[in-house]
């Protein structure tokens, strides 16, 4: 192995990439455009609750904790998303160690896992997916460490951070599902469901996710309805299926995906060849199953709604530490597969991480400067830039006709005009709940003059400005990029509201 071989392969190395990838992406967060979900979350931010419509309440709090350290902007609502993966690297090092028993294999599984584009990307753009992934990932850890010692106080550390998985994001159930499937099987494992801190440790989850339960109780069950409401189907299809692969193996990296493959086909042999016995090798070999078993009822529910409706890129991201640990461990048994294919990913696994990284880097480089490569087109934030001048020109004609505040009627538009004019009252006129948590705005506010913005939709502009006995057209408002028309928004001074203009 040569020099460079023998530091990326410690954990000094990896720690050392780790850094200078964060150190990146924190420069990368402070100026990259916020997109409309993050200006949204910012606006929970700024009213912390114990629930919100969309979702559990924790991206809302990670963005309150950083906005007190680095202030309401990009990088404090950004922050606190950038360092958790620093974390998660830290639990994946430990969990790696366990199943794989060599610091060469954890620390590429580190690596790995950062070098993915998912990852790079999406630790720059705070969603509730960040605090899912290292919850999940701390739950793994925390599994680990139980097979490990043997110490069933373990499972109160699991519980804890799927409780707090939970208060992340609802998809964090597949994890107690996958959880269960990894005991039922193995008859040495089902003895532990006797174990009375494994139930301490599910009860703890209960408890911390009882006020999600309870925000949902004192709102109709908004949230649960609006999410597990997706998993209903009206037809089923097979255009989405191919976009959820795709976007999956270009995210994973496509160097890194036939170690994953490879991975999990060594794990299914070990498991045959041990009789079904996870616990044939020990904690490893118990850790290898706990890996992919875990992993299985959220994958199988993703393969699912792709054959219904569309699987955002980032909805998987969970599952993607797992599939680092289990690429790293195939890339360290080469020799166990037949020969062309061992040859072949022997002579690959060198160039995952350079390739995974540089594709990154080049992302932020788009990201941060878009035009000045030519490449304005492949521009990954092009759908949320122009808001400043945008914003500037409603601004100004707010001043110039006398309206006290800004109407709207989408999340996206209230978000970004809040973001962008942090000192004038930005009012969304439906779906109300999705504010719930902020103190409603005062009647005597609204009986003003205010400015409406509707970007051009069917049905929007007269279901809206019929709130009001006055409707004043002031013309349209062009959002660009790159000399590229973004969106068009029409703009409305309104007067004299119908009733109560935010009713339902």
């Amino acid at each position: 192995m040569t020099r460079a071989g023998r530091f990326f392969g410690s954990a000094v190395g990896a720690a050392a990439v780790v850094a200078a990838l964060t150190l990146v992406r924190l420069a990368v967060a402070g100026y990259a455009p916020l997109t409309e979900d993050e200006a949204y979350y910012r606006l929970w931010a700024l009213h912390p609750a114990f629930g919100y419509l969309d979702h559990p309440p924790m991206v809302a709090w990670w963005m309150a904790g950083g906005m007190a350290v680095a202030g309401d902007t990009a990088l404090g609502v950004r922050l606190v998303s950038v360092l958790s993966v620093m974390v998660g690297s830290l639990a994946l090092w430990r969990s790696a160690l366990i199943v794989a028993g060599d610091a060469a294999t954890a620390a590429r599984a580190v690596i790995w896992f950062n070098a993915t584009l998912l990852v790079g990307i999406g630790s720059v753009v705070a969603t509730p997916d960040q605090p899912a992934t290292l919850f999940w990932g701390l739950a793994l850890w925390a599994v680990l460490e139980k097979v490990r010692s043997g110490d069933g106080r373990w499972w109160l550390a699991v519980g804890l951070f799927a409780g707090l998985g939970l208060q992340s994001k609802y998809s964090t159930l597949f994890l107690g599902a996958g959880l269960v499937l990894w005991l039922v099987v193995s008859a040495e494992r089902r003895r532990w469901l006797a174990d009375p801190w494994l139930w301490a440790g599910g009860l703890l989850a209960v408890l911390l996710f009882a006020p999600v339960i309870a925000w949902n109780a004192a709102h109709d069950w908004a949230s649960f309805e609006k999410q597990f409401g997706r998993a209903a189907a009206s037809e089923w299809t097979l255009a989405y299926l191919p976009e959820l692969l795709g976007g999956q193996i270009g995210l994973l990296g496509p160097l890194m995906v036939p170690f994953v493959v490879a991975g999990l086909w060594l794990a299914g042999r070990r498991r045959t060849a041990s009789g079904g016995s996870a616990e044939a090798d020990g904690a490893g070999e118990a850790g290898r199953s706990l890996l992919v078993l875990s992993s299985i009822p959220f994958a199988l529910y993703l393969l699912v709604h792709a054959l219904h409706d569309r699987v955002q890129a980032n909805w998987p991201a969970p599952l993607y530490p797992a599939f680092a640990l289990i690429a790293a461990a195939a890339a360290a048994r080469t020799g166990d597969l037949s020969g062309r294919t061992g040859r072949m990913l022997s002579a690959l696994r060198a160039w995952v991480a350079p390739v995974g990284i540089a594709t990154g880097l080049v992302a932020f480089l788009l990201l941060m400067h878009p035009s000045g490569f030519g490449l304005a087109g492949l521009d990954p934030a092009r759908r949320y830039r122009g808001w400043d001048a945008a914003a500037a020109e409603i601004e100004a004609k707010r001043v110039e006709v006398g309206a006290a505040w800004i109407a709207t009627g989408a999340y996206g538009p209230t978000a970004m005009l809040s973001w962008e004019l942090k000192d004038v009252p930005v009012v969304q006129l439906d779906e109300r709940l999705r504010y719930a948590a902020a103190p409603p705005p005062s009647a005597d506010l609204l009986a003003r003059p205010g400015l409406l913005v509707l970007r051009e939709r069917a049905g929007e502009t007269e279901r809206l400005t019929a709130r009001f006995r006055f409707v004043e057209p002031l013309g349209t408002v062009t959002r660009r990029a790159d000399n590229a028309t973004v969106a068009r928004y029409a703009l409305f001074r309104v007067s004299d509201p119908v009733g109560d203009p935010l009713a339902p």
